[in-house]
Protein backbone atom coordinates (compact mmCIF):
# COMPACT_ATOMS: atom_id res chain seq x y z
CA UNK A 1 0.00 0.00 0.00
CA UNK A 2 1.34 3.46 -0.94
CA UNK A 3 1.72 5.94 1.91
CA UNK A 4 2.32 9.67 1.69
CA UNK A 5 3.57 12.30 4.12
CA UNK A 6 3.30 16.07 4.17
CA UNK A 7 6.30 16.41 6.52
CA UNK A 8 9.03 14.35 4.89
CA UNK A 9 11.79 15.81 7.08
CA UNK A 10 9.87 15.41 10.34
CA UNK A 11 10.08 19.09 11.28
CA UNK A 12 7.09 18.68 13.61
CA UNK A 13 9.32 16.65 15.93
CA UNK A 14 11.30 19.83 16.62
CA UNK A 15 8.27 21.71 17.95
CA UNK A 16 6.96 21.70 21.51
CA UNK A 17 3.34 20.80 22.31
CA UNK A 18 2.60 24.46 23.08
CA UNK A 19 4.05 25.57 19.73
CA UNK A 20 1.88 23.00 17.96
CA UNK A 21 -1.17 24.22 19.88
CA UNK A 22 -0.54 27.81 18.79
CA UNK A 23 -0.17 26.66 15.21
CA UNK A 24 -3.40 24.65 15.37
CA UNK A 25 -5.37 27.55 16.82
CA UNK A 26 -4.22 29.90 14.06
CA UNK A 27 -4.89 27.28 11.38
CA UNK A 28 -8.43 26.81 12.68
CA UNK A 29 -9.08 30.56 12.57
CA UNK A 30 -7.71 30.69 9.02
CA UNK A 31 -9.87 27.75 7.93
CA UNK A 32 -13.00 29.42 9.28
CA UNK A 33 -12.38 33.12 8.79
CA UNK A 34 -10.08 33.39 5.75
CA UNK A 35 -9.90 30.38 3.45
CA UNK A 36 -13.54 30.39 2.28
CA UNK A 37 -13.39 34.08 1.36
CA UNK A 38 -9.85 35.19 0.54
CA UNK A 39 -9.86 34.25 -3.16
CA UNK A 40 -12.95 36.41 -3.63
CA UNK A 41 -11.32 39.27 -1.72
CA UNK A 42 -8.28 38.97 -3.94
CA UNK A 43 -10.36 38.94 -7.11
CA UNK A 44 -12.36 41.99 -6.02
CA UNK A 45 -9.33 43.74 -4.52
CA UNK A 46 -11.24 44.40 -1.32
CA UNK A 47 -11.46 42.75 2.11
CA UNK A 48 -14.93 42.42 3.57
CA UNK A 49 -15.00 44.19 6.95
CA UNK A 50 -11.25 44.60 7.58
CA UNK A 51 -11.89 46.09 11.00
CA UNK A 52 -13.93 43.05 11.96
CA UNK A 53 -11.12 40.84 10.71
CA UNK A 54 -8.64 42.77 12.87
CA UNK A 55 -10.82 42.14 15.92
CA UNK A 56 -10.99 38.43 15.15
CA UNK A 57 -7.20 38.32 14.85
CA UNK A 58 -6.87 40.31 18.07
CA UNK A 59 -9.33 38.02 19.82
CA UNK A 60 -6.93 35.12 19.27
CA UNK A 61 -4.04 37.21 20.57
CA UNK A 62 -2.25 37.51 17.23
CA UNK A 63 -1.73 41.28 17.22
CA UNK A 64 1.55 42.14 18.88
CA UNK A 65 1.60 38.55 20.11
CA UNK A 66 5.38 38.53 20.69
CA UNK A 67 5.34 41.69 22.83
CA UNK A 68 5.13 41.72 26.64
CA UNK A 69 2.58 43.62 28.68
CA UNK A 70 -0.11 46.15 27.71
CA UNK A 71 -2.56 43.39 26.80
CA UNK A 72 -0.15 41.63 24.45
CA UNK A 73 0.12 37.85 24.52
CA UNK A 74 3.87 37.66 25.24
CA UNK A 75 4.41 34.57 23.13
CA UNK A 76 7.77 33.32 21.90
CA UNK A 77 9.41 34.23 18.61
CA UNK A 78 8.88 30.70 17.30
CA UNK A 79 5.19 30.81 18.21
CA UNK A 80 4.88 34.15 16.43
CA UNK A 81 6.68 32.68 13.42
CA UNK A 82 4.38 29.68 13.28
CA UNK A 83 1.38 32.03 13.41
CA UNK A 84 2.80 34.02 10.48
CA UNK A 85 3.33 30.79 8.53
CA UNK A 86 -0.28 29.73 9.00
CA UNK A 87 -1.63 33.18 8.16
CA UNK A 88 0.37 33.38 4.95
CA UNK A 89 -0.67 29.87 3.99
CA UNK A 90 -4.05 31.56 3.64
CA UNK A 91 -2.83 34.83 2.12
CA UNK A 92 0.19 37.14 2.28
CA UNK A 93 -2.08 40.16 2.58
CA UNK A 94 -3.60 39.00 5.85
CA UNK A 95 -0.19 38.16 7.26
CA UNK A 96 0.88 41.67 6.21
CA UNK A 97 -1.97 43.16 8.22
CA UNK A 98 -0.78 41.30 11.31
CA UNK A 99 2.90 42.11 10.68
CA UNK A 100 2.31 45.82 10.20
CA UNK A 101 0.05 46.04 13.22
CA UNK A 102 2.27 44.07 15.58
CA UNK A 103 5.85 44.18 14.33
CA UNK A 104 5.88 47.70 12.93
CA UNK A 105 3.29 50.03 14.50
CA UNK A 106 2.90 48.32 17.88
CA UNK A 107 6.58 47.43 18.18
CA UNK A 108 7.62 51.03 17.45
CA UNK A 109 5.38 52.27 20.26
CA UNK A 110 6.35 49.39 22.60
CA UNK A 111 10.09 49.81 22.01
CA UNK A 112 10.52 53.55 21.54
CA UNK A 113 7.34 55.20 22.80
CA UNK A 114 6.53 56.95 26.04
CA UNK A 115 4.51 55.28 28.77
CA UNK A 116 1.60 57.47 27.72
CA UNK A 117 1.89 56.22 24.13
CA UNK A 118 1.95 52.62 25.32
CA UNK A 119 -0.98 52.91 27.70
CA UNK A 120 -3.05 54.85 25.20
CA UNK A 121 -2.56 52.66 22.16
CA UNK A 122 -1.15 49.19 22.80
CA UNK A 123 -4.08 47.59 24.69
CA UNK A 124 -6.55 48.70 22.01
CA UNK A 125 -4.24 47.67 19.20
CA UNK A 126 -3.72 44.24 20.76
CA UNK A 127 -7.46 43.54 20.62
CA UNK A 128 -7.89 45.01 17.14
CA UNK A 129 -10.09 47.82 18.43
CA UNK A 130 -7.50 50.26 17.10
CA UNK A 131 -5.58 49.70 13.86
CA UNK A 132 -2.11 51.04 13.22
CA UNK A 133 0.06 51.71 10.19
CA UNK A 134 3.75 52.49 9.71
CA UNK A 135 4.76 55.43 7.53
CA UNK A 136 8.33 55.09 6.28
CA UNK A 137 8.39 54.42 2.51
CA UNK A 138 7.93 57.41 0.20
CA UNK A 139 7.41 57.81 -3.55
CA UNK A 140 11.11 58.65 -3.97
CA UNK A 141 12.61 56.95 -0.91
CA UNK A 142 12.38 53.17 -0.70
CA UNK A 143 15.67 51.36 -0.13
CA UNK A 144 17.28 54.66 0.93
CA UNK A 145 15.07 55.88 3.79
CA UNK A 146 17.65 58.50 4.80
CA UNK A 147 16.59 60.45 1.71
CA UNK A 148 12.99 60.80 2.89
CA UNK A 149 11.40 64.16 2.16
CA UNK A 150 8.85 64.12 4.97
CA UNK A 151 9.82 66.83 7.43
CA UNK A 152 8.86 67.76 10.96
CA UNK A 153 9.79 71.10 12.49
CA UNK A 154 9.28 72.09 16.09
CA UNK A 155 7.79 75.47 16.91
CA UNK A 156 8.72 77.56 19.95
CA UNK A 157 5.52 76.33 21.62
CA UNK A 158 6.88 72.78 21.42
CA UNK A 159 4.33 71.64 18.84
CA UNK A 160 5.56 69.74 15.80
CA UNK A 161 4.44 70.56 12.25
CA UNK A 162 4.56 67.52 9.97
CA UNK A 163 4.59 67.67 6.16
CA UNK A 164 5.12 64.93 3.59
CA UNK A 165 3.86 61.85 1.75
CA UNK A 166 4.19 58.15 2.36
CA UNK A 167 3.41 55.39 -0.16
CA UNK A 168 2.57 51.68 -0.10
CA UNK A 169 1.38 51.84 3.49
CA UNK A 170 -0.45 48.72 4.65
CA UNK A 171 -3.56 49.45 6.77
CA UNK A 172 -3.17 53.17 6.04
CA UNK A 173 -6.71 54.12 5.06
CA UNK A 174 -8.33 52.12 7.87
CA UNK A 175 -5.82 53.03 10.59
CA UNK A 176 -6.61 54.90 13.79
CA UNK A 177 -2.97 55.73 14.43
CA UNK A 178 0.07 56.10 12.18
CA UNK A 179 3.68 55.84 13.27
CA UNK A 180 5.28 58.31 10.85
CA UNK A 181 9.01 58.82 10.39
CA UNK A 182 10.32 62.22 9.35
CA UNK A 183 13.55 64.17 9.06
CA UNK A 184 14.03 66.83 11.72
CA UNK A 185 16.84 69.12 12.81
CA UNK A 186 17.80 66.30 15.21
CA UNK A 187 17.81 63.64 12.52
CA UNK A 188 15.09 61.07 11.80
CA UNK A 189 12.32 61.01 14.44
CA UNK A 190 9.19 58.93 14.79
CA UNK A 191 5.78 60.43 15.56
CA UNK A 192 2.58 58.88 16.88
CA UNK A 193 -0.11 60.47 14.73
CA UNK A 194 -3.83 59.91 15.34
CA UNK A 195 -5.31 59.68 11.86
CA UNK A 196 -8.17 62.05 12.68
CA UNK A 197 -5.66 64.89 13.13
CA UNK A 198 -6.37 67.85 10.86
CA UNK A 199 -4.20 67.80 7.74
CA UNK A 200 -3.72 64.02 7.74
CA UNK A 201 -5.27 62.15 4.82
CA UNK A 202 -5.05 58.53 3.70
CA UNK A 203 -6.37 57.11 0.44
CA UNK A 204 -6.42 53.54 -0.80
CA UNK A 205 -4.07 52.54 -3.64
CA UNK A 206 -5.94 50.61 -6.33
CA UNK A 207 -5.05 48.79 -9.57
CA UNK A 208 -2.73 46.40 -7.74
CA UNK A 209 -2.10 42.94 -9.14
CA UNK A 210 -0.51 41.74 -5.89
CA UNK A 211 -1.60 41.83 -2.23
CA UNK A 212 -5.11 42.53 -3.41
CA UNK A 213 -6.57 41.11 -0.18
CA UNK A 214 -4.81 43.86 1.74
CA UNK A 215 -5.40 47.55 2.37
CA UNK A 216 -2.57 49.54 0.78
CA UNK A 217 -2.59 53.32 1.02
CA UNK A 218 -0.94 56.67 0.43
CA UNK A 219 -0.56 59.03 3.36
CA UNK A 220 -0.50 62.79 2.87
CA UNK A 221 0.39 65.14 5.72
CA UNK A 222 -0.21 68.82 5.12
CA UNK A 223 0.86 71.00 8.06
CA UNK A 224 -0.24 68.38 10.58
CA UNK A 225 0.10 69.96 14.02
CA UNK A 226 1.12 67.56 16.78
CA UNK A 227 1.88 68.14 20.47
CA UNK A 228 5.47 67.83 21.66
CA UNK A 229 4.53 64.53 23.31
CA UNK A 230 3.73 62.94 19.93
CA UNK A 231 7.42 62.30 19.17
CA UNK A 232 8.80 58.88 20.15
CA UNK A 233 11.15 59.92 22.97
CA UNK A 234 13.60 57.04 23.12
CA UNK A 235 15.20 56.91 19.67
CA UNK A 236 16.90 59.20 17.16
CA UNK A 237 18.05 58.35 13.66
CA UNK A 238 17.39 55.42 11.34
CA UNK A 239 17.95 52.96 14.19
CA UNK A 240 14.29 53.50 15.05
CA UNK A 241 12.57 52.45 11.82
CA UNK A 242 15.22 49.85 10.95
CA UNK A 243 14.73 48.07 14.27
CA UNK A 244 11.03 47.81 13.50
CA UNK A 245 11.69 46.53 9.99
CA UNK A 246 13.89 43.81 11.41
CA UNK A 247 10.97 42.62 13.55
CA UNK A 248 8.69 42.49 10.52
CA UNK A 249 11.29 40.74 8.37
CA UNK A 250 11.50 37.96 10.92
CA UNK A 251 7.78 37.31 10.43
CA UNK A 252 8.27 37.28 6.67
CA UNK A 253 10.97 34.61 6.96
CA UNK A 254 8.32 32.34 8.44
CA UNK A 255 5.27 33.62 6.62
CA UNK A 256 6.42 32.95 3.07
CA UNK A 257 6.98 29.31 3.97
CA UNK A 258 3.23 29.16 4.53
CA UNK A 259 2.59 30.26 0.95
CA UNK A 260 5.17 27.70 -0.17
CA UNK A 261 3.58 24.91 1.85
CA UNK A 262 0.17 25.73 0.42
CA UNK A 263 1.55 25.51 -3.12
CA UNK A 264 3.35 22.22 -2.46
CA UNK A 265 0.26 20.58 -0.98
CA UNK A 266 -1.98 21.74 -3.80
CA UNK A 267 0.53 20.48 -6.38
CA UNK A 268 0.83 17.05 -4.73
CA UNK A 269 -2.94 16.66 -4.50
CA UNK A 270 -3.53 17.84 -8.06
CA UNK A 271 -0.79 15.60 -9.45
CA UNK A 272 -2.37 12.60 -7.75
CA UNK A 273 -5.78 13.31 -9.25
CA UNK A 274 -4.99 14.66 -12.71
CA UNK A 275 -4.70 11.86 -15.26
CA UNK A 276 -2.89 12.01 -18.60
CA UNK A 277 -1.98 9.09 -20.83
CA UNK A 278 -4.11 6.85 -18.62
CA UNK A 279 -2.46 7.49 -15.26
CA UNK A 280 -1.98 10.27 -12.66
CA UNK A 281 0.68 12.79 -13.60
CA UNK A 282 2.24 12.14 -10.16
CA UNK A 283 3.41 8.82 -11.60
CA UNK A 284 5.68 10.54 -14.13
CA UNK A 285 9.31 11.04 -13.15
CA UNK A 286 9.53 14.67 -14.25
CA UNK A 287 6.49 15.58 -12.15
CA UNK A 288 7.91 13.81 -9.13
CA UNK A 289 11.16 15.71 -9.61
CA UNK A 290 9.24 19.00 -9.45
CA UNK A 291 7.41 17.91 -6.32
CA UNK A 292 10.62 16.81 -4.63
CA UNK A 293 12.49 20.01 -5.53
CA UNK A 294 9.63 22.05 -4.06
CA UNK A 295 9.64 19.97 -0.88
CA UNK A 296 13.41 20.30 -0.55
CA UNK A 297 13.33 24.09 -0.69
CA UNK A 298 10.30 24.29 1.60
CA UNK A 299 12.06 22.05 4.12
CA UNK A 300 15.29 24.04 4.04
CA UNK A 301 13.45 27.35 4.34
CA UNK A 302 11.35 26.16 7.27
CA UNK A 303 14.39 24.78 9.08
CA UNK A 304 16.17 28.11 8.55
CA UNK A 305 13.15 29.98 9.94
CA UNK A 306 13.06 27.69 12.97
CA UNK A 307 16.79 28.15 13.55
CA UNK A 308 16.42 31.93 13.44
CA UNK A 309 13.40 31.73 15.72
CA UNK A 310 15.34 29.77 18.33
CA UNK A 311 18.14 32.35 18.12
CA UNK A 312 15.64 35.19 18.57
CA UNK A 313 14.19 33.50 21.65
CA UNK A 314 17.72 33.20 23.03
CA UNK A 315 18.45 36.86 22.28
CA UNK A 316 21.27 36.03 19.85
CA UNK A 317 19.63 36.86 16.51
CA UNK A 318 21.59 39.39 14.43
CA UNK A 319 20.19 41.62 11.64
CA UNK A 320 22.28 39.98 8.91
CA UNK A 321 20.83 36.62 9.90
CA UNK A 322 17.32 37.96 9.37
CA UNK A 323 18.46 39.29 5.97
CA UNK A 324 19.80 35.83 5.11
CA UNK A 325 16.43 34.31 5.95
CA UNK A 326 14.38 36.92 4.13
CA UNK A 327 16.59 36.75 1.04
CA UNK A 328 16.46 32.96 0.80
CA UNK A 329 12.94 32.18 1.89
CA UNK A 330 11.04 34.72 -0.21
CA UNK A 331 13.02 33.83 -3.31
CA UNK A 332 12.53 30.09 -2.82
CA UNK A 333 8.84 30.44 -1.92
CA UNK A 334 8.27 32.34 -5.15
CA UNK A 335 10.08 29.67 -7.16
CA UNK A 336 8.03 26.96 -5.43
CA UNK A 337 4.80 28.72 -6.43
CA UNK A 338 5.99 29.10 -10.01
CA UNK A 339 6.88 25.40 -10.19
CA UNK A 340 3.55 24.42 -8.63
CA UNK A 341 1.83 26.47 -11.31
CA UNK A 342 3.47 24.31 -13.99
CA UNK A 343 2.27 21.14 -12.24
CA UNK A 344 -1.28 22.47 -12.32
CA UNK A 345 -0.96 23.48 -15.97
CA UNK A 346 -3.68 25.85 -17.11
CA UNK A 347 -5.53 25.33 -13.82
CA UNK A 348 -2.58 26.99 -12.12
CA UNK A 349 -3.71 30.44 -13.26
CA UNK A 350 -7.22 30.00 -11.83
CA UNK A 351 -8.22 31.46 -8.49
CA UNK A 352 -9.97 28.16 -7.84
CA UNK A 353 -6.50 27.19 -6.64
CA UNK A 354 -4.31 29.40 -4.41
CA UNK A 355 -1.08 29.04 -6.39
CA UNK A 356 -1.23 32.06 -8.72
CA UNK A 357 -2.54 34.23 -5.88
CA UNK A 358 0.41 33.25 -3.70
CA UNK A 359 2.85 33.82 -6.58
CA UNK A 360 1.44 37.28 -7.28
CA UNK A 361 1.54 38.19 -3.58
CA UNK A 362 5.13 37.02 -3.22
CA UNK A 363 6.22 39.42 -5.96
CA UNK A 364 5.41 42.19 -3.47
CA UNK A 365 6.95 40.39 -0.52
CA UNK A 366 10.14 40.00 -2.55
CA UNK A 367 10.41 43.80 -2.65
CA UNK A 368 8.98 45.09 0.62
CA UNK A 369 10.87 45.08 3.92
CA UNK A 370 14.12 45.20 1.94
CA UNK A 371 14.70 44.22 -1.67
CA UNK A 372 16.78 41.25 -2.84
CA UNK A 373 19.58 43.69 -3.61
CA UNK A 374 19.59 45.28 -0.16
CA UNK A 375 19.57 41.98 1.73
CA UNK A 376 22.29 40.64 -0.56
CA UNK A 377 24.49 43.58 0.38
CA UNK A 378 23.72 43.19 4.09
CA UNK A 379 24.87 39.57 3.96
CA UNK A 380 27.81 40.56 1.76
CA UNK A 381 28.96 43.12 4.30
CA UNK A 382 28.69 40.53 7.08
CA UNK A 383 30.90 38.18 5.05
CA UNK A 384 33.52 40.66 3.87
CA UNK A 385 33.36 43.53 6.33
CA UNK A 386 32.98 45.91 3.38
CA UNK A 387 29.77 47.94 2.88
CA UNK A 388 28.85 48.10 -0.80
CA UNK A 389 25.59 50.04 -0.65
CA UNK A 390 26.89 53.14 -2.44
Amino acid sequence: MTTTTLDVAGIDDLLSPQEKDVRSSVRQLCAERLDPFVADWFERGEIDDPRGLAKDLGGLGLLGMHLEGYGCAGMSAVEYGLACLELEASDSGVRSMVSVQGSLAMYAIWKWGSEEHKQNWLPRMATGDAIGCFGLTEPDAGSDPASMRTRARQEPSGDWILDGRKMWITNGSIADVAVVWANTSEGVRGFVVPTDTQGFEASAITHKMSLRASVTSELVMDSVRLPATSALPHVRGLKGPLSCLNEARFGIVWGVMGAARSAVRVAVKYAGEREQFGKPIASFQLTQQKLVEMELEYTKGTLLALHLGRRKDLGTLRPEQVSLGKLNNVREALEICRTARTVLGASGISLEFPVIRHANNLESVLTYEGTVEMHTLVVGQAMTGIPAFR
